[in-house]
């Protein structure tokens, strides 16, 4: 098997020849970034580097996908948040937000999808970085985009401090921009499908049972995510951070075709909870393993991460662009030979 007919076999629930290693989440590295001559800082506002770069994630080191955002505030943007894309910046710096759709609670009600939301923004060059990243490298590998969840992009066009105090207090309210959230979030998935995606990620990293009861998550977080997923035509991934083995259960209730879950979830446990046939992506610290690890560190967690029982071996978050070469190589080659084992 190439790369490709793994990854989207596994997503079919077919046997694969071993455990894959790819992402749905950022995953661009500095050395391709300079390989190509680019800047970082550039990358976000050209569709052509963005998918080059991207690629080169592929090119440079095997890994078994192309993920094109690079950052985490595309919808936000084309909602109507102002953001900060420091275009003169040297080294990493991701945009971020530079001012908010929603600035009181009284907002909330009159937050609204643009009729021309598709256009909105970046998501016009999203559609291009997604074409030509296909176009580039989508015969050999599976092409993957992401949005983020419901609940992580409320708290994008509003204050998170503030969104989770009115989870509490004034649950209803929120219920009801969650529901306009998922809305949106689904108009953009569905563009990034007609760009030719083959997965796409739905990124709810704001809603960590670390700070949200499994009820709460039940209750308020799970219906939006059920929306989205059920819209989404491409093949789904739901990843959530944090002490995520009390809501697992809950996570597979969205019904998407696998799960993410980062190094803080018991995968052995998930495992025992869910099944064999269920399809759990996970679940290696990005930063401290592959960024700031060693090249023995590196193999040795790849090895549990298989041995606990993931479906493919997958970052907690996205790769911190940093990562030194050495420590890719060594986490694709003991993936190669060890995930053919189990």
């Amino acid at each position: 098997m190439n790369s490709r007919e793994r990854v989207l076999k596994l997503f079919r629930g077919g046997e694969v020849d071993r455990v894959p290693c790819f992402s749905g989440m950022g995953n661009v590295t500095e050395t391709g970034i300079n390989k190509l001559g680019y800047r970082f800082a550039n990358i976000h506002l050209d569709a052509k580097q963005m998918a080059d770069t991207a690629a080169s994630t592929y090119k440079l080191f095997g890994y078994e996908c192309g993920v094109v955002p690079v950052d985490l505030c595309v919808e936000a943007e084309a909602l109507g948040c102002v953001i900060n894309v420091y275009p003169n910046a040297e080294g990493i710096l991701y945009p971020t937000i530079k001012e908010k759709l929603v600035h009181n609670e009284g907002e909330m009600d009159g937050v609204s999808i643009p009729d021309n939301l598709a256009d909105k923004g970046r998501i016009p060059l999203m559609r291009e970085a997604i074409r030509l990243i296909k176009e580039d490298i989508g015969n050999q590998v599976a092409i993957g985009s992401y949005v983020l969840g419901p609940f992580t992009l409320a708290g994008q066009i509003m204050e998170l401090n503030d969104l989770l105090k009115l989870s509490f207090k004034k649950a209803d309210k929120v219920a009801k921009l969650l529901d306009v959230m998922a809305d949106a979030i689904i108009v953009v998935a569905r563009e990034y499908e007609k760009a030719g995606v083959d997965y796409i990620t739905v990124r709810e990293m704001g809603a960590t049972s670390d700070v949200l009861s499994p009820r709460v998550f039940k209750s308020l977080i799970l219906p939006p995510l059920q929306k989205v997923h059920k819209a989404i035509s491409a093949y789904s991934v739901l990843h959530i951070c944090g002490k995520t083995n009390d809501i697992v259960t809950f996570m597979m209730e969205a019904n998407p075709t696998a799960i993410s879950v980062e190094q803080k979830n018991n995968v052995a446990e998930t495992r025992k909870k869910l099944g064999r046939d269920a399809l759990i992506f996970g679940n290696f610290d990005p930063y401290n393993v592959l960024v700031s690890g060693d090249e023995e560190l590196v193999r040795t967690t790849m090895r549990k991460c298989i041995d606990d029982g993931v479906s493919a071996v997958w970052p907690g978050c996205d790769i911190w662009p940093t990562v030194p070469p050495k420590n890719m190589a060594a986490m694709m080659d003991e993936v190669t030979k060890y995930g053919g084992k189990r």
